[in-house]
């Protein structure tokens, strides 16, 4: 049966376990957080020395996994058994010998990361009428700050929503990384107090005037000053803002930009949905971009990208041991003229 991770959760923490767990999908995060959850609370301390065994999918045969999941506990109610990157195991589906009959003393954890298992074959008919079968999504980009809110409702705190925008934007849809922010909050902001854009800057480091998505903006109006200002900030902060992380996220903008190109009979909803927009708003600011950088500008842009990617990584350049400040200067300088 297909379950929510809420569902799964309190089911766990009533310690009522099913034979299988099958955790596959793209968003990795949700996986980790019923894996550990299970890893960490299923047994006792004790119970784990002699009934618990994570292997790994890479240097795991199906025989293996059987092997363990077929002993019976020891001193214990149940046994675990957790394979982790499930996705590398090469026979996967022979486990279909155990799903046909699975131990009820045995909880058996198998984590498909990365990427949708095809639940349509004979395996994953088994998977869903033996176990319990989780489909882990990634978020997207607009749903990120609602789950930022409700991961620090779940700690006791709260957050403005501006912050969480900030938050949002800044850091994405990795939600690991997200999460290792939050828990900067969580150690500073006394429970009670709301969680401010000052409480963001002071404790992650992320900045309202200096981050990536400030120098798109200033970018995508030309504006050289205020970019001139971000780069400097960049230089004097490498750690946060990192060339490689910059040129990922100014490709991903002007990919986008490329693509607006094609779309300018498109209405405002076809193009947000077509190019995965957060709002009205953002679609203004690339439509600004478009209008800054004609479509041959954006394909050289982009081929630029490239280039300096390479460079950053010492490739095919002679760069190596160039600095990486002068390297992002020269980039948003070619940007810009």
């Amino acid at each position: 049966m297909a379950v929510t991770l809420q569902q799964i959760l309190a089911q766990l923490k009533k310690k009522e376990f099913a034979p299988i767990y099958f955790l596959h999908g793209s968003e990795p995060f949700f996986i980790d957080t019923i894996s550990d959850y299970i890893e960490e609370n299923a047994l006792s301390e004790s119970e784990r020395s002699f009934n618990q065994i994570v292997l790994y999918g890479k240097d795991t045969g199906h025989l293996t996994v059987i092997d363990n999941a077929r002993r019976y506990p020891m001193m214990s109610k149940y046994q675990v058994v957790i394979v982790k990157e499930a996705q590398q195991m090469e026979d996967l589906k022979e486990l279909e010998q155990y799903l046909e009959k699975p131990l009820n003393s045995t909880i058996l954890v198998l984590c498909h990361k990365h990427k949708k298992f095809n639940m349509n074959t004979k395996f994953g008919k088994l998977l869903a009428k033996q176990g319990v079968v989780f489909e882990s999504n990634k978020l997207y980009d607009n749903q990120v700050p609602e789950w930022i809110k409700e991961q620090l409702k779940l700690q006791g705190h709260r957050i403005a929503n501006d912050a969480a925008d900030l938050m949002a934007e800044y850091l994405g849809t990795d939600l690991s990384v997200v999460m290792h922010e939050l828990s900067k909050l969580t150690l500073h902001v006394e429970k009670g107090t709301e969680i401010t854009t000052t409480h963001v800057e002071q404790f992650t480091g992320i900045s309202r005037e200096y981050n990536i998505f400030e120098l798109q903006k200033a970018l995508s109006t030309r504006d050289s000053a205020k970019t001139g200002r971000i780069i400097q900030n960049f230089l004097a902060n490498p750690k946060r803002n990192p060339i490689i992380m910059v040129i990922g996220s100014l490709g991903i903008f002007f990919t986008k930009v490329y693509q607006l190109h094609f779309l300018i009979n498109a209405s405002d909803s076809e193009v947000q949905s077509a190019l995965d927009m957060r709002s009205a708003w953002a679609l203004r600011e690339y439509r600004q971009a478009m209008r800054n950088y004609p479509l041959h500008k954006t394909e050289s842009i982009i081929g630029m990208l490239k280039e300096y990617d390479l460079k950053a990584k010492g490739v095919e350049f002679n760069t190596v041991g160039k600095e990486e400040g002068e390297l992002l200067k020269d980039m948003i300088y070619q940007i810009l003229h």
